[in-house]
């Protein structure tokens, strides 16, 4: 039937998008909110709920597939959030999978190769030509996430601190961050510990500091450029993880808000010392692709490029 709907849902730690899209592959309704990790949001469940209620009786929608953080993971959270899916839409075919999974999904357009994503959190993920997937990383930013933007932001406050102590040189980024958060520079212990003990989604807000590093580094301060060539090693190491379970001339791609940094992109070609894929679609795109993809349409190159174009219009792209 050409008036059937899919929805495809991208969450994450920092966000979660919601996209309705139709048969030629154009993205009718979208909406966009909070993040909706259960490993670092309390609330994770309600928000998610609360996404899907816009859609939930949308009498022409024929499949569901969700790209949530952490699914796949821990057993008591991928059990909720399947249930979660299939209570909002139980007329529909659903699919639940990582987030990760679906975006190597529209990175590939569902062909083999090796992602590296960089996010809130960070991971590789690889699909080989028997269709067999592998993982390396995502560990949580208590555990691992390295490479990721929490992870640049973290180390960022660290070196902030120790420059001003004396136990690192001066960097940009001291001046950089206090100007962004409004801190009287006078009086750095007290703006910071204020700031760090009134966050309300501190993962987010100390990711978010890795734009920070990058506008920095980009004027070319060593401190903020130091900190992307830690974070591209780190990122490399997961290349070379997962590459022992990949073809060995599998192309690579990426995904991810931390790649909004071209220098860190430039920094792991670099490492990896072959240019990356240009990722077909964004995350969203993945999940539309999978739910597709239960339905058995038809999907070209021309399907996927019109999902791309859409995506873009709605302000989802690929990094």
């Amino acid at each position: 039937m050409n008036d059937e709907l899919i929805l495809g849902i991208d969450g994450g730690g920092s966000k979660v998008l919601v996209a309705l899209a139709d048969r030629s592959g154009r993205i009718v309704r979208s909406s966009r909110g909070r993040g909706v990790n259960p490993m670092d949001n309390p609330n994770w469940l309600e928000e998610l709920e609360q996404h899907l209620v816009p859609f939930s009786n949308e009498a022409k929608l024929m499949a569901v597939a969700a790209g949530l953080p952490a699914y796949g993971e821990v057993a008591r959270l991928s059990a909720l959030q399947r249930d979660a899916i299939q209570r909002a839409f139980p007329n529909a075919l659903c699919q639940v999978l990582n987030d990760v999974d679906a975006a190597h999904l529209g990175a590939f357009g569902g062909n083999p190769g090796i992602l590296i994503l960089s996010g809130t959190g960070s991971m590789a993920w690889a699909r080989n030509e028997s269709g067999r997937s592998a993982r390396t990383g995502g560990w949580g930013d208590l555990i691992g996430d390295e490479g990721s933007s929490h992870w640049i932001g973290r180390r960022a406050l660290s070196l902030i601190s120790q420059s001003l102590d004396g136990r690192a040189p001066s960097t940009a980024l001291s001046t950089a961050l206090f100007e962004h958060l409004r801190i009287d520079p006078a009086d750095p212990m007290n703006g910071l510990g204020d700031w760090v003990s009134s966050l309300s989604n501190p993962r987010a807000e100390i990711a978010a500091i890795s734009l920070l590093v990058d506008r920095v580094a980009c004027n070319g301060d060593g401190g903020a450029i130091g900190l992307l060539e830690q974070a591209a090693d780190e990122l490399a190491k997961h290349h070379r993880a997962i590459s022992r379970h990949s073809d060995a001339i599998a192309d690579w791609t990426y995904a991810g808000g931390t790649f909004s940094s071209r220098l860190l992109l430039e920094l792991l070609e670099r490492r990896v010392e072959k240019p990356p894929a240009p990722p077909k679609l964004p995350p969203i795109g993945g999940a539309l692709l999978a739910a597709a993809q239960l339905l058995d349409w038809p999907l070209d190159e021309d399907w996927i490029g019109q999902i791309a174009a859409t995506c873009q219009s709605i302000g989802a792209h690929a990094t």
